[in-house]
Formats: structure tokens, C-alpha cells, sequence
């Protein structure tokens, strides 16, 4: 699924918080998207999943403009229904069981309870016995825990198009290498397209194929990441601006 952004800037007041004349996301890439606080990669997001409205121009999910109303509704939430997505915990429903989250999430897509079982079993490993038959709320988690439950909950509806903020906070070490391994297999098997945004430089250089380098709301880098090769000047960057 290609993602397509024209002309796409989000103004707060006097401030732009984020301004891109024009990007294009192919099908089946797996892209990273770094930057210092502020650059503008949450935005970016939230844009791309119409959480926010922008100021100007448009973004397009396999020709979908996300954000413009249509007679026929169905058609212009359409891009809805094969993108997955977690950018922080107000996306999770507090009063749910994990089990509870899962089942309408399956609900939601139209994805049998059997079908949802039976991909939570490929999470096993991220979840550590922590998360499935606590009888816990999800408001009783931890912050490790509930960012896993919100990633299982991205990934279970196998998406075309998946959009992760920050999916290595609070995790321990070795569950930022489960999650990382998890989107690479998604991106490899399935032909997902994904925008991961994060702050590890490790994991992204380890795993995007592209990286989109963001400074006070402009893409300022567009690097192709092939076996790690971007990591140098990312590195020079940061190391710069230390």
C-alpha cells in the first residue's frame, strides 16, 4: 500500500510543527523516522491517521485521501480497515481485559475470535505469561506491558499499512528485540508497509530499509538504509547536534 503526502503542513499558532511539500512511501517499505524531540514525527503521524487535522494539504493511503468526507463513507474510511496502528496509550481501553482489547479489536475487522487466538500465539514470546489469563484491567498494567499490549493489538489484524510511535518505550531489552524482530518479520512476510518512529537509532538503523531524517517539522534527510549504510550519518548528525 503506497502512502502518498502532498503539500501536507500543520501549523500551531505561529509555530510549524510539521511542513513536507511531498513524499511518497511505496508499497512493502519499512521506514524509520528519526529526529529530535520536536522534529515533527508524531505529527507526522497523527496526520497520516486523520487524528489530527492539517493545515494544509493532503495525505493519501493508496489513493485514499484520508481526511476528505465522501458521499459514500464506506469508500473514504476504507483505508481504515487494512492499516494497524499504536502511537500511545490513549488508543487502549482502559476497562478492557487484554482478551476483552483482542476480541474487539477482531470484532472491529471483522476477524473471527479463532482467527484472533491463533495469532496471539505468534506474540507468546513478547508477552512472557505477563498479559493473557491475569483478569486484569488494562489499567492495572505496567507501562512495558500495556506498550506490548498496544503493539499485539496494531500487528494482530495483519495490516497493509502499520504505524508505530516510539514501540521501544518501556520496554525491557530483550522485548525491544522480540518487538523488533516482530515488525521485520510482519514487513517480510506479509509485504506490510511500516513507519516506525523512535528514538533508537540501533533498531532503526537495524531494521527500516528507509530512513527519514526530521528537523523542526521538514524532512531535511531521505536515506536509503540498505544493511545499515544510513547509520554513519545519522550518527555524524546526532553527534553534531550533541
Amino acid at each position: 500500500m503506497e502512502l502518498k503526502i502532498e503539500s501536507l503542513k500543520k501549523v500551531y499558532g505561529e509555530k510549524v510543527a510539521l511542513d513536507i511539500p511531498e513524499l511518497s512511501i511505496s508499497s512493502g517499505e519499512l521506514v524509520g523516522l528519526v529526529g529530535n524531540n520536536g522534529a515533527g514525527k508524531t505529527t507526522l503521524l497523527r496526520l497520516i491517521l486523520d487524528l489530527i487535522k492539517a493545515t494544509e494539504g493532503h495525505v493519501y493511503s493508496n489513493g485514499i485521501d484520508v481526511a476528505a468526507p465522501a458521499p459514500n463513507r464506506g469508500e473514504s474510511e476504507a483505508w481504515k480497515y487494512y492499516t494497524g496502528s499504536f502511537v500511545d496509550g490513549r488508543f487502549l481501553i482502559d476497562f478492557y481485559t487484554p482478551e476483552e482489547y483482542f476480541a474487539f479489536i477482531g470484532r472491529l475487522y471483522g476477524i473471527p475470535q479463532s482467527t484472533i487466538d491463533l495469532r496471539l500465539e505468534d506474540f507468546r514470546q513478547l508477552m512472557h505469561d505477563e498479559i493473557l489469563g491475569t483478569h486484569k484491567y488494562l489499567h492495572d498494567f505496567s507501562e512495558g506491558n500495556r506498550q506490548k499490549i498496544g503493539i499485539i493489538g496494531a500487528m494482530l489484524i495483519h495490516p497493509k499499512v502499520l504505524l508505530l510511535d516510539e514501540p521501544f518505550n518501556y520496554l525491557d531489552p530483550s522485548s525491544q528485540i522480540v518487538v523488533a524482530r516482530l515488525i521485520q518479520q510482519m514487513n517480510r512476510d506479509l509485504g506490510t508497509t511500516v513507519i516506525i518512529s523512535s528514538h533508537n537509532l540501533n533498531f532503526v538503523s537495524d531494521i527500516s530499509t528507509r530512513i527519514l531524517l526530521l528537523e523542526k517539522g521538514h524532512v531535511i534527510k531521505d536515506l536509503p538504509n540498505n544493511e545499515g549504510s544510513a547509520t554513519q550519518e545519522l550518527n555524524d548528525y546526532f553527534n553534531a547536534e550533541a
